[in-house]
């Protein structure tokens, strides 16, 4: 069978962008290289802190800085699509303990103070991680040495734990980068993996659990019964069922381009927008499961959703051109026409207090850092966090700076060989993210704002850096509010 479609996402010459506030900082405290400090031949540089292990490696010659890293995301049982083993393990830097320390070993050359720490539980853990990010603070002022600047950063569920400790303590954060981050907080985020769920509930697997799951075994049994539909129906060249996939990637804004996955043809762009649903649906499930008996029950619905206002014209012609004339608003019309759901008022006023909910009132020098293809943070995170910081600058809330940068994948690229950068959740190049770190690190110590030039020469040609990219709104306008 031979299907022409135009393609869901251009495949073209994307390249990057960097928007960013012209807030003036000043530098910061005293700019010696070389600062004292106790070493780890005499403090205990590993260890537990309450119930969380922490790790902490010095330079030879300590440059004043110390740099806090929050790790990503942790399930508390084997996760799907994946199924990794659980870890507990302390992370000072993204790669220290999987085999890559480049990264880690550039900053101490550089003589900065590295450290992280795991969290009391896994999970939606940003409570814990807001937590251990402060008690490593505290371990390593009263045992080590007293930091000229702090600077906070972490991947993933770490950049939402990032700038929560960023927005919560001005007072010793001195800046901060929140990399692939969760920067439009947990409610909009398990919002649009309802969303996904809802979605093939109604369209492809009516009897699909999509909410209040009674336990890890049933949440996953709701992930692996859609698993199996979405992938057999791609196998069988099911054109309805692919069209109405293509509907609900509409709707939550799931990219065709994956870490795998180029999305420069047909097949390519299928697998990538499956793949995507997959990683989407597995926080509608296994995820959702975690964060209702966390906070105590349902924390997002679908009441005032309007799924049609959701596709645009592009995506509509693409999911007629497979589906069939119509196929794009017959689907919606199901969505919009299927059961509504209302949170649970007390778990969701819980998840917003505690579950992670930056306000966008940024109080230190803050760059961020997003591929443009991540199936799992949608790189439109960004734009909700940058309305909000927008509303805060208006209303005279804000201290500090916003420079937002993205990374663009090639056009093409093999799925043995993989993006190089771009495509997949926080696929970044090792230079990229010294990059964040010297950029920051000049806007603070020295006031120099990161502008274009000193992001290009930063970042290099190898990154997929260009100031072009600017991601889309948000998909669900009602979500953007700031608190």
């Amino acid at each position: 069978m031979t299907l022409r479609i135009p393609a869901l996402v251009a495949a073209g010459a994307l390249l990057l962008t960097a928007c960013g506030s012209t807030v003036a900082t000043s530098p910061v405290r005293d700019q010696s290289n070389d600062v004292p400090f106790t070493g780890c031949d005499q403090v205990a540089c590993t260890g537990v802190i309450n119930g969380a292990e922490y790790e902490i490696v010095m330079p030879e010659t300590w440059n004043g800085t110390l740099l806090i890293y929050s790790h990503g995301y942790r399930p508390a049982e084997p996760f799907p699509p994946t199924f990794n083993p659980v870890v507990t393990n302390a992370e000072p830097v993204p790669g220290w303990d999987g085999g890559n320390q480049e990264v880690g070993q550039s900053l101490l050359a550089e003589g900065y103070a590295i450290a992280g720490s795991a969290y009391a539980a896994n999970g939606w853990a940003v409570e814990e991680g807001v937590r251990a990010g402060e008690e490593i603070y505290e371990f390593f002022t009263s045992e080590i040495g007293t930091p000229n600047r702090v600077y906070v950063w972490g991947d993933s569920l770490g950049g939402l734990i990032t700038q929560t400790l960023a927005e919560k303590h001005p007072e010793w954060v001195d800046g901060a980068a929140p990399l692939c981050g969760v920067v439009a907080g947990l409610v909009p985020n398990i919002g649009l993996a309802f969303d996904a769920a809802y979605g093939v509930q109604q369209l492809l697997v009516p009897d699909m659990k999509i909410v209040e799951f009674e336990s890890y075994a049933d949440a996953l049994a709701a992930w692996e019964g859609a698993a199996s539909t979405l992938i057999e129906s791609a196998r069988a060249q099911d054109t309805d069922a692919i069209a109405k996939m293509l509907t609900i990637a509409a709707i939550v804004d799931a990219p065709s381009q994956t870490g795998s996955q180029d999305g420069a043809s047909l097949v390519s762009s299928v697998s990538g927008t499956i793949e995507s649903l997959l990683t989407a649906l597995a926080y509608g499930t296994v995820g959702r499961y975690d964060i209702e008996q966390r906070f105590g029950g349902n924390v997002s619905g679908n009441e005032a959703t309007d799924y049609a206002a959701r596709i645009n014209d592009e995506e509509a012609a693409s999911i007629d051109a497979i589906g069939g004339e119509g196929a794009a608003a017959r689907n919606a019309a199901i969505l919009d026409n299927g059961p509504r759901t209302a949170p649970d008022p007390a778990a969701r006023a819980k998840a917003l207090e505690v579950g992670g909910d930056p306000s966008g009132a940024v109080q230190v020098p803050t760059i961020t850092m997003h591929t443009k293809a991540d199936p799992l943070v949608i790189v439109e995170n960004e734009s909700f966090f940058h309305d909000r910081y927008q509303a805060r600058l208006e209303a005279g809330e804000v201290k500090g700076g916003l420079v937002q940068l993205y990374t663009v994948p090639p056009a093409e690229y093999s799925p043995e060989e993989g993006a190089p950068y771009g495509a997949g959740h926080c696929n970044f190049t090792p230079q990229s993210r010294l990059a964040v770190i010297d950029l920051l690190d000049a806007w603070v110590r020295e006031g120099i704002y990161p502008g274009q030039s000193a992001i290009q020469a930063a970042m290099g040609t190898e990154s997929g850096y260009n100031p072009i990219y600017t991601p889309g709104p948000w998909p669900d306008p009602l979500a953007v509010v700031a608190p």
